[in-house]
């Protein structure tokens, strides 16, 4: 394979070379071959490359299959408040770990900051129409803009501060899967896998309260207390990806796996296994295709594919394809017509 000896001085915003005329290159930092017919294999024989696979595909099992709590439940958009307040939550963790010399940029730290600060979010767009006539799409917007714009504000305090490692804090914005380190992917597996015992034990109730609330009330059960452990594995589910995919993709992620995976099974727990995996493929195809084409952001491209993957299982989902139900919807009127 040729190799291009005039690669610019600069990688792009993932590490990944431009892709010129089609010829192989390396990348400059990593040595890896990148090519528009670059064995997916590859992926696995660059530490680079592994820990950027490794950490999408947990996120996106993670994320697709927990998200199918908030879309049973009605509450998709719910992940986009979660996504945007927690920047706030990075921000205002990263000030408070280096306020005591704690290393700001840990993970666990950030981790732990945006789920309580997003978890406050979630808990106050359910608490705002309880108290008031404010509808519950009203008060996702007035929380989302509130977290936002503050977590907006302390960023340009820390970059205006005499912070130590504060650059590259805007990457949770848009995320970078090629920095992801093993402190990350670790940590990722051990909230995940928390969020999966969670749910495995509550799945009954959380099931319950997603279809029918009131009855679960009636039950026994404690409707704000299943609402705050429904919002919780969300909210844990979606801030673990944004190191990785980035606070404005992850709603995509969140929601795309759930709806196309609502196209193909009724089942509860099939539509669970499946969204989860749905998202898993989706990590590894976008990785490979940001990988392939070389100046490609890896999240994006992973919440294009997953997105095609949700408009493919609309339109051909087997029994509730829309091709097939409007080709029956105009038979049916043929024949009353007729």
């Amino acid at each position: 394979d040729a190799v291009r000896l005039d690669l610019p001085a600069e990688p792009d915003r993932d590490g990944f070379r431009p892709h010129e005329g089609g010829v192989h290159r390396r990348d400059g930092e990593t040595g890896l071959r990148v090519g528009d017919d670059m064995n997916p294999a590859e992926l696995l024989t660059n530490h680079t490359y592994r820990m950027m696979l490794l950490g999408t595909v947990i996120i996106g099992f993670t994320t697709g299959a927990i998200g199918t709590f908030a879309y049973l439940r009605k509450r998709t958009l719910l992940a986009d408040v979660v996504s945007h307040s927690s920047i706030g939550g990075v921000m205002l963790a990263f000030i408070i770990a280096a306020s005591f010399g704690i290393d700001g940029r840990s993970n666990w730290v950030l981790i732990l900051g945006s789920a309580v600060v997003s978890l406050v979010a979630v808990q106050l767009v359910d608490w705002l129409p309880r108290v008031s006539v404010t509808k519950v799409d009203a008060a996702m917007a007035i929380v989302l803009a509130l977290f936002f714009g503050g977590g907006m504000v302390l960023h340009r305090i820390i970059l205006a501060g005499p912070y130590s490692s504060k650059g590259g804090l805007a990457e949770y914005l848009f995320g970078n899967s090629s920095h992801l380190t093993i402190e990350d992917i670790v940590s990722s597996v051990v909230v995940s896998l928390a969020t999966f015992l969670v749910a495995v034990i509550a799945f009954k109730e959380l099931k319950l309260s997603c279809f029918d609330p009131e009855y679960a009330a009636t039950l026994g059960f404690s409707s704000r207390l299943l609402s705050v452990l429904l919002n919780a594995v969300v909210v844990l589910s979606i801030v673990i990806g944004l190191k990785a995919v980035g606070l404005v993709l992850m709603v995509a992620l969140a929601i795309a796996p759930p709806i196309a995976a609502r196209q193909w099974t009724t089942r509860v727990g099939s539509m669970l296994l499946l969204s989860g995996l749905i998202g898993a493929f989706s990590a590894v195809v976008g990785s490979w295709l940001a990988v392939s084409i070389g100046r490609v952001p890896t999240g994006p491209m992973i919440v294009l594919v997953v997105t095609v993957i949700a408009f493919v299982s609309i339109l051909f989902a087997p029994k509730r394809s829309l091709l097939l139900t409007i080709r029956a919807r105009r038979r049916h009127r043929e024949e009353v017509t007729a």
